[in-house]
């Protein structure tokens, strides 16, 4: 009779059983590979799925917590387009700041010339840029104009001059949707 290590025992009919790891036909392996070829298969299906699920339409303007928009119910999809933030304290330009409203109220000029000089600027930059490429698209001279609901009128037309003396005479204000009230849309200024 064989020598057996002390310690508890199951009976005969429990000896050879699976549960206590006993049966069975052989051991499995405890060492198992990772495949990464399909786990990269799945993370690009993953990307891909999302990029073709992204929303191009997204926000093109930031909404602040300075501005409330106004609404409106005619209005048409906003475009990528310079962006002037008129405050009531602040005018910005491209998230520049412009100069204090206050400032601009005090001024009898019609114009506020170190907008004008920004919006030259960039109008300079795009010609410049699509001057070296051919069939480039034309200057449309398109600004959006984000401003608070209760600036004074003012204030808005003095932009609104300084925009078009540097050559940006297609002006969309941003509004909300008078539907839904959420959704930042441009409407087109009255020429």
């Amino acid at each position: 009779m064989a020598i057996k290590v002390p310690g508890k025992r199951f009976g005969k009919r429990l000896e050879h059983s699976k549960v206590f790891g006993h049966g069975g036909h052989g051991r499995k392996a405890t060492f198992a590979d990772l495949l990464v070829t399909p786990l990269v298969d799945m993370f690009v299906i993953i990307v891909l799925f999302l990029i073709a699920n992204f929303s191009a339409t997204g926000e093109l303007i930031q909404q602040s917590k300075d501005v409330q928009l106004p609404e409106a119910a005619h209005v048409q999809e906003i475009q990528a387009d310079p962006v002037v933030m008129v405050t009531m304290n602040e005018v910005f330009c491209d998230g520049q700041s412009i100069g204090r409203v206050e400032d601009f109220t005090r001024d009898e000029y019609l114009n506020i010339p170190a907008l004008e000089e920004k919006m030259r600027d960039m109008k300079k930059r795009f010609e410049d840029l699509h001057a070296m490429v051919q069939g480039a698209e034309e200057f449309k001279g398109n600004v959006n104009i984000q401003a608070h609901k209760e600036v004074q009128f003012k204030i808005i037309k003095r932009v609104m001059f300084s925009c078009a003396s540097a050559g940006y005479g297609n002006i969309n204000f941003a509004v909300l949707s008078k539907g839904d009230g959420s959704t930042p849309a441009a409407a087109p200024a009255v020429q």
